[in-house]
């Protein structure tokens, strides 16, 4: 018998309706036949706006370590001892050469990352490099660049824009609550104004989170409503992968019935956006990686991620296959 929440969710936002909060907290407390229920309306959902059609992006950890946050689950903060590969900003021509390798696993968008606050506390010569490269990346044609370089005053979000860049990525991490347990070194309301600045720019805004960190099921959800409320265009979906030297270094995994269901639970409250499952994929998920897309996702990483490895991009590329899933590049 199905599930009475359900079967209502599934009427009303085939007819565009939304999810109210205490639902989506309802949601969250789905289990067994009831779950099973809610990945498979999640699906439906994915289905109806996305197709099966799904996207593959890359990224380049173009400047590492030594960041000045005291983020509690990164491995190129400063104020840990994590034994992170640290070094300056690379060349635009490293930069490039990396896209090339993204474009060649089928990547669509390709973003170049660097550690530390933000572009504005950049050094000159560090931004120079990077529109430099954003510049290169768009003459080259083979990707959309993208960049996730911390927080963005409007002066450099305009000059980003006009040097080509088309993303911008800048997750929230978890709710607002929350938050202050993460990081103390700079406030959420940092984050939410570099958002809303990517999207007045005009960039394709790219905003999610880590699951796994401590939060609760109400954190999860309150997350997600602040990226409905922002308006962002993709959700990359991250799991705790635990690091050693940082405070979380010993937090133990999400069940993976749980990850699935925030994915499924995020599908259900961002119906038409990208759902982009990323960090923690494989160490968690394993051999039910595919799941993640009948779970709702549309998207992912291939690739490695900034100080972890990803796996080969072949077995990435034969799971679309094997799901008859269709590849945008």
């Amino acid at each position: 018998m199905q599930n009475s929440l359900v079967k209502e969710l599934d009427h009303r936002l085939a007819g565009g309706g939304t999810v109210a909060y205490d639902e989506a907290m309802a949601l969250m407390d789905f289990e067994g036949e009831d779950l099973i229920e809610l990945l498979d309306l999640a699906n439906r959902i994915r289905q109806r706006h996305k197709g099966n059609r799904v996207s593959f992006c890359s990224i380049v950890n173009a400047r590492s370590g030594n960041c000045s946050e005291d983020c509690t689950f990164c491995a190129q903060s400063a104020h840990f001892k994590t034994g992170v590969q640290t070094y300056p900003m690379m060349s635009p021509e490293q930069i490039l050469s990396a896209a090339a390798d993204a474009y060649h696993m089928k990547a669509q968008r390709f973003g170049i990352i660097i550690s530390g606050r933000g572009i504005k506390f950049s050094p000159k010569q560090d931004v120079e490099q990077i529109l430099a490269a954003i510049r290169a990346l768009k003459a080259d044609g083979r990707v959309i660049p993208d960049a996730s370089l911390g927080t963005l005053s409007w002066e450099t979000a305009r000059l980003l824009k006009e040097a080509g860049l088309e993303g911008y990525h800048h997750n929230l991490e978890t709710s607002a609550r929350y938050f202050p347990f993460i990081c103390t070194t700079h406030p959420y309301e940092e984050k939410i104004e570099t958002i809303r600045i990517a999207k007045a720019t005009g960039f394709y805004a790219c905003s999610g989170g880590i699951f796994g960190m401590g939060e609760n099921r109400q954190d999860r959800v309150d997350m997600a409503f602040t990226l409905q409320e922002l308006d962002v265009d993709s959700v990359p979906l991250n799991f705790l992968v635990p690091i050693p030297g940082t405070p979380l270094a010993d937090v133990e995994g999400l069940p993976r019935s749980e990850m699935f269901k925030v994915i499924a639970v995020y599908r259900c409250l961002l119906p038409e956006k990208d759902l982009r499952v990323c960090g923690g994929r494989e160490r968690h998920l394993g051999e039910d990686q595919d799941r993640m897309f009948e779970a709702g996702a549309n998207a992912t990483m291939i690739g490695n991620y900034l100080t972890t490895m990803g796996r080969p991009a072949a077995e990435d590329l034969l799971m679309i296959e094997r799901l008859g899933l269709e590849l945008v590049s």
